[in-house]
């Protein structure tokens, strides 16, 4: 039996025997103010960078590892620029920590609509597959139809994940649901993951994305166990409020749950990413204990 699901035959916390922080990366969403694409499209920012760009900021801040998001690729996305990120990350020392998509669940897969965001989420898993990440970011729902109960959507996004699930497993890489949206409620995260068994299903543990409560530390404590890629923010939630986050206290609630993975900064406040992100990685590597690392520009 799962705790705080109530269910068995479901999927089990990861029995990891001690916690380690592998080092500290950066999600590519922090930067979308400069990035060049959104959606497939030219971004009405007008930002310059590329991923491949994205990936050499990494290295300059002295990380280990990059997160990469779909949004920020052309449309059509050919081989060679999925390669050509694959060769920038080996060449500049870094690990692809992850990759993020924009799915929605929330549709019967069998509706026009749910037929629709599987392939995309298809598309995505062979994309990423191919550039070499391990583990890709999925949501429960981003919005939800009008009329459907919670029942509904619960039975819609394990339907969804379950068709999703078959096709991560052919190429070898790991789903994980992020508490996001509709699962912000973690009594929600918890149901769906009790009602799935599957070795390549996880959470991705999200340290701000939380519906009202007044203790998210404990909240986050519920899903820490299932977790196998983490993202912390500079502000988590308190009742609804945000209020700066506790870095040392969310790490320690990943080593309790002895996590072992990288800690992935999602900045997404107001200031310019490029003056807040190295003060906030500083910040983190002083609770973590993350080394420097030089890239290399080739």
């Amino acid at each position: 039996m799962v705790a705080g699901t109530g269910l068995s035959g479901a999927l089990q916390p990861f029995n990891r025997q001690r916690p380690s922080i592998s080092g500290l990366s950066l999600t590519s969403y922090s930067m979308k103010r400069y990035m060049r694409w959104w959606l497939g499209k030219p971004a009405r920012g007008g930002g310059k960078m590329e991923m491949t760009g994205f990936l050499d900021y990494c290295a300059e801040l002295g990380l280990k590892a990059a997160e990469i998001t779909g949004y920020f690729f052309p449309e059509p996305l050919g081989h060679a620029e999925i390669h050509a990120v694959r060769r920038r990350a080996h060449l500049l020392g870094l690990d692809l920590s992850g990759g993020a998509m924009g799915n929605n669940f929330a549709c019967s897969p069998g509706s026009l609509e749910g037929k629709r965001h599987l392939e995309y989420t298809r598309m995505w898993i062979d994309r990423f597959a191919e550039m070499g990440t391990p583990v890709i970011r999925v949501f429960a729902t981003r919005g939800i139809p009008g009329g459907v109960s919670e029942a509904q959507v619960i039975d819609n996004v394990t339907a969804n994940l379950e068709h999703a699930l078959k096709h991560a497993e052919k190429r070898g890489v790991i789903l994980a649901l992020e508490n996001h949206d509709f699962v912000r409620n973690i009594n929600h995260l918890l149901e769906i993951l009790g009602r799935i068994e599957s070795k390549w299903l996880g959470v991705t543990w999200d340290s701000a994305n939380l519906a009202p409560v007044a203790d998210p530390y404990g909240e986050l404590a519920r899903i820490a166990p299932y977790a196998v890629t983490a993202q912390i923010k500079v502000m988590t939630r308190v009742n609804g409020e945000d209020v700066p986050a506790d870095y040392g206290r969310l790490v320690g609630i990943l080593r309790e749950a002895n996590y072992r993975g990288y800690l992935v900064l999602e900045y997404e406040e107001a200031e310019d990413p490029r003056e807040a992100i190295p003060r906030e990685l500083a910040k983190l590597r002083s609770v973590v204990g993350d080394g420097q690392r030089n890239g290399t520009k080739e």
